[in-house]
């Protein structure tokens, strides 16, 4: 399944320099780098909008997903004495709302809808992504007006999977979000009492994954392991979705393998991170 990579190029007007995705031209957004750091979303907000609210939330590796008018604006002494909402996806819902998400390695994907003009700003971690949070927040779009056919989605600077390695059981976990479980179980080995064995349907999902068309794992030479696209697997959750490629663009950075631009968790061990937002239409 090949991705559709819209433009991205670098926008360095400003004091940050940031990402920013053509598939979200008709949004004022950012994927920021780890220059940026430690500024938080308030002073970022500065660099796309100057009368913006700005909304972010604590992330918690889940699925959650608020809408802004359930929870406050930030406020700059709010960011001094930080006690956010917890939630992994922001959705707004009015004008010059500006969402936020931070991301080491996890996927920061920004969504833009064309006729209603709202947005959303999305955590995805492979937790996340396993727990489907993409379609979750989607889903909150569409229960306030959106259409599919309408959505457009940016994949930010994340982890590439081709030096993401992680244990047979994670890929599983996070694949079980695409595949039929039983179906997938009904190719695995079952034990006496016939009910599959957790081994047996980690390797269904497997074999299962594999067998895609550009499958989100690929094989590791370490027993036990393979290497997971968790960018991949949410682009295949979205086209399950009904999503047309030409409404999907993945950023052509990996955090791991730039580290003049970005934080990796992964590759450092440090709780750093980049921010990513986007703001709603007037």
């Amino acid at each position: 399944m090949k991705r559709v990579e819209s433009a991205w190029h670098w926008q360095t007007e400003g004091e940050f320099p940031y990402l920013v995705c053509q598939l979200l031209q008709d949004w004022k957004h950012g994927f920021f780098t780890q220059q940026c750091w430690p500024n938080p979303p308030g002073q970022l907000t500065q660099t796309l909008s100057t009368v913006a609210s700005v909304y972010r939330v604590k992330q918690v590796h889940g699925n959650g997903v608020l809408a802004t008018d359930g929870i406050n604006a930030v406020t700059p002494e709010a960011e001094k004495n930080p006690d956010f909402d917890h939630a992994d996806a922001l959705i707004s819902t009015g004008p010059e709302q500006a969402v936020w998400v931070c991301s080491a390695d996890c996927t920061p994907a920004l969504i833009g809808d064309v006729r209603t003009g709202q947005v959303s700003a999305i955590h995805a971690g492979w937790r996340g992504t396993a727990a489907r949070i993409i379609p979750e927040a989607i889903a909150k779009l569409q229960a306030q007006g959106s259409q599919l056919t309408d959505l457009r989605v940016a994949l930010g600077p994340a982890i590439a999977g081709e030096v993401y390695q992680v244990a047979e059981s994670v890929a599983a976990q996070t694949g079980r979000s695409l595949v039929d479980l039983d179906q997938a179980s009904s190719d695995g080995n079952r034990e006496h009492s016939g009910t599959p064995s957790s081994e047996a349907q980690d390797t269904a999902v497997l074999a299962q994954l594999s067998t895609m068309q550009s499958p989100p794992i690929l094989p590791d030479p370490e027993p036990g392991k393979v290497k997971l696209d968790v960018r991949q697997v949410n682009v295949l959750q979205l086209r399950q979705l009904g999503l047309r490629h030409d409404q999907i663009s993945v950023a052509p950075h990996c955090t791991y393998q730039e580290p003049e631009h970005f934080f990796s968790y992964r590759r450092t061990g440090e709780k750093k991170v980049q921010w990513s937002g986007i703001v709603s239409q007037k």
